[in-house]
């Protein structure tokens, strides 16, 4: 069975990711990984990170994968200097001064619907099946949103 690498990543982040506003997620360790991910949101949601930039934690969904992207490169920070220049792309506080590793982010999409997950630290995994949903069709309609929508608008 075919799998996809999947990252847990704590709301409102994972949110940010899937809309394509943050652009490097920190991490206090490196990957070789490159290539397109799963996002996955865990059941806890950092409330405090939510009122700090202004999004609604009631809207977020979570113990869920909520959307993808690309991982295509790795950015080491050498001070917070550094840190503090990429703030507008990571929206992370100074005080995680501890992440020397930025993963750039590229192509992010979000779900229209979330699949229920349960998350694990660093990459991790995802079988490619239908079975875990109501929906017998739900991995279609995800794993082929972006085809059927071209050739939908193309006729």
């Amino acid at each position: 069975m075919p799998t996809v690498k999947c990252l847990s990543v704590s709301q409102p982040f994972a949110y940010l990711i899937v809309k394509g506003k943050k652009t490097i997620e920190l991490r206090r360790w490196n990957t070789k990984f490159r290539g397109e991910f799963f996002v996955h949101a865990p059941i806890k949601i950092r409330t405090s990170d939510c009122r700090r930039l202004g999004i609604d934690e009631g809207a977020l969904p979570a113990g869920a994968i909520v959307g993808k992207a690309v991982i295509y490169d790795v950015k080491k920070y050498q001070t917070k200097k550094e840190l503090r220049a990429d703030q507008r792309f990571h929206f992370a506080t100074l005080d995680f001064a501890d992440a020397r590793f930025g993963f750039m982010l590229k192509s992010a999409k979000e779900f229209k619907v979330p699949i229920p997950c349960k998350g694990r630290l660093g990459f991790f995994d995802v079988p490619l099946e239908k079975n875990k949903t109501k929906d017998s069709d739900i991995t279609s309609e995800i794993f082929d949103e972006e085809y059927r929508t071209r050739w939908i608008n193309h006729h």
